[in-house]
């Protein structure tokens, strides 16, 4: 039930073209504090409902819990969440033996592209692609509960 995994910035596009899958998102929060994150998401056509405990240390560990709803039920429990729904493009892409999940924010977001790779070990070794950027594991402004309340294009 841990999660292990890695945050980056990303650098261009070229991810797009290396994709083998796309999907929007859709995802709020019932619960977004720093000792536990309640996520309701739609994805495709399915609803999601996640449970995340706080980050270790280094930002890279965490307990996640997730179950399958149903996409009415989602729908319903986005309607209940706190202020500030993410929106955003899921690509999955191949690197090695790891696929990366790079996010393409819209709305309040927008202009952030973020990609996340999950390891079995915090010190795994994995391929990076090139349009990999600087790294932003733990830092906080850079999870989807802290971009809900303190959209990207606030930052500036």
């Amino acid at each position: 039930m841990n999660e292990i995994e890695r945050k980056f910035l990303v650098l261009n596009n070229d991810y797009k073209t290396e994709a083998f899958s796309q999907k929007r998102i859709t995802q709020g929060y019932l619960s977004s504090v720093p000792e536990r994150t309640v996520r309701v998401r739609t994805k495709g056509d399915k609803g999601y409902l996640t449970v995340k405990g706080k980050s270790n240390e280094s930002g890279t560990t965490r307990m996640e819990w997730e179950t399958e709803i149903t996409l009415a039920e989602a729908e319903q429990l986005l309607a209940i969440c706190e202020t500030g729904v993410i929106d955003k493009t899921r690509y999955e892409v191949k690197a090695g033996k790891h696929t990366f999940e790079v996010d393409e924010f819209y709305g309040d977001n927008e202009g952030l592209v973020i990609a996340e790779v999950e390891l079995d070990d915090e010190n795994e070794t994995f391929v990076k692609p090139v349009w990999l950027g600087q790294e932003v594991t733990g830092d906080e402004r850079y999870y989807n509960a802290y971009l809900s309340h303190k959209p990207y294009t606030t930052w500036k």
